[in-house]
């Protein structure tokens, strides 16, 4: 495990706020030369601290005005229905992301949707069809105050 000292966490700080903060930028903010930062970020990304680096979409312009998380229980707990559940969500382009959890559901999902026509027919024609699947609860996103992926 890496060792991670006040600049570092600094750094990620800054690098969690606005990945595309030029080098020189990042540097002057934590304190450091530009070739000393550079050194540092590199290192974490070799090290796999900093796994890498995207963009953020926002779901309302892309056409998913609907966040719902959805607790997903499989009727049998063996690892090849595991398997062929995760497959199968991850063909499909509602689901934002997939956490494999403990307590009374195995699964939590992330779907955005255009609407509630559109979650439906996810429901219907995506879950609904997989035979791992023996429960589906649906929870709507009303907001979303502390979002630390955005």
């Amino acid at each position: 495990m890496m060792e991670i000292d006040d600049i570092s966490r600094n750094i990620l700080r800054q690098l969690e706020h606005d990945g595309r903060i030029s080098n020189s930028d990042l540097a002057n903010k934590v304190g450091l030369s530009a070739s000393a930062c550079l050194r540092r970020v590199q290192d974490m990304e070799r090290n796999g601290l900093i796994k890498g680096y995207r963009a953020i979409l926002n779901p309302a312009v892309r056409g998913a005005a609907i966040t719902i998380f959805v607790m997903v229980g499989l009727s049998e707990h063996l690892k090849k229905d595991a398997q062929a559940f995760e497959q199968a969500v991850a063909k499909a382009s509602e689901v934002r992301e997939c956490h494999n959890i403990t307590g009374s559901v195995e699964y939590l999902l992330r779907v955005e949707v255009s609407d509630l026509a559109a979650y439906k027919k996810f429901h219907a024609d995506t879950l609904g069809t997989l035979p791992q699947v023996s429960s589906i609860t649906s929870h709507i996103c009303l907001g979303s105050p502390t979002d630390k992926r955005a």
